[in-house]
């Protein structure tokens, strides 16, 4: 009986150490961005389509010339409720204080300088396919924004997700490795960039599972509004039938082609897309066209608006 036990004992150690090997925070590639000068002008363009500032200006706030990313935003979740934090480039309450590296490794690994995971609602599983050259050319825009001194709130999450270190399985469960869909064109390739990694929008349009990993059979196929206020549509060609022209109208002006106007935090997204190149929205537009159909799910509702 001893000898069971003992070896029991070694059976769940082994499992405790191989977890927490699994679980362990990724590590930068060695020299990330090395011999790039970045470009400030640029990352403002990667800031815009990467929508900082629509989860880190602080509710209520002035959005009248440079944005204060001050936090404070509150995301409310089947997991808890997550508060934008202050990303500003104050030195003690913001990021005023991280190195590039330490910066590239929270937006592209989820990985704070102190070495914890952040959470999901952070869209570093989007991020992560950013080039090393839009990580520079965002962090040292970044850096010309005003500094705040507002304190990050913390985020209200319970036991067992309240444990980050469990946050390395799940990145390795859902994280996706790559882009999920193909290119063949280098427009779709801009587009696909765009869309899956700096405007993250399969973080909003495509469903979740019990664990809060992305549905890929599923991509881009609507989801619920986390707000529980209806649902976020579905833009395959299983249920938009705009053209690009459209897209690219939509993303410009917020009209659609039933000369409606965009709503609610899409409102926020097209004033993003607004600021990129013509092409880059025309690349976006490409990207949309070219989704595998999916049709409607019936666990959605029905009444679906691209402009809610």
């Amino acid at each position: 009986m001893r000898r069971i036990f003992r070896f029991l004992a070694l059976f769940l150690l082994t499992g405790i150490a191989f977890g927490l090997y699994l679980s362990r925070p990724a590590a930068l590639p060695e020299g990330f961005a090395a011999g790039y000068s970045p470009d400030a002008k640029a990352g403002a363009l990667v800031f815009a389509a990467a929508g900082c500032a629509s989860c880190h200006v602080a509710p209520g706030a002035e959005k009248d010339g440079a944005p204060v990313l001050a936090g404070g935003q509150a995301f409310a979740s089947d997991f808890g409720t997550f508060y934008a934090p202050n990303i500003s480039p104050d030195p003690d309450a913001g990021i005023g204080g991280w190195s590039r590296a330490e910066f590239a490794r929270a937006v592209t690994l989820g990985v704070s300088p102190d070495g914890q995971h952040y959470y999901p609602a952070f869209p570093y599983s989007s991020y992560k396919n950013m080039t090393p050259r839009d990580v520079a050319d965002l962090y040292a825009f970044m850096q010309t924004l005003p500094a705040s001194a507002a304190q990050s709130l913390p985020h209200d999450v319970g036991f067992p997700f309240n444990i980050r270190r469990g946050l390395g399985l799940w990145k390795l469960a859902f994280v996706p490795r790559g882009f999920v869909t193909a290119a063949d064109t280098p427009e779709l390739e801009r587009g696909r960039y765009l869309a899956e990694g700096l405007a993250h929008c399969a973080d909003c349009h495509t469903t979740r599972n019990a664990l809060g990993g992305l549905d890929q059979s599923r991509w881009m196929a609507g989801a619920p509004n986390p707000s529980g206020k209806g649902t976020i549509p579905n833009i395959t060609p299983g249920a938009l039938d705009w053209s690009e022209a459209d897209l690219v109208e939509y993303f410009t002006s917020g009209f659609t082609p039933e000369f409606d106007t965009v709503g609610g935090t899409m409102a926020e997204v097209v004033e993003n897309l607004s600021q990129l190149p013509a092409t880059d929205r025309a690349a976006i537009a490409a990207y949309v066209k070219a989704l595998p159909a999916v049709l409607q799910s019936e666990n959605l509702l029905e009444d679906q608006s691209v402009s809610n």
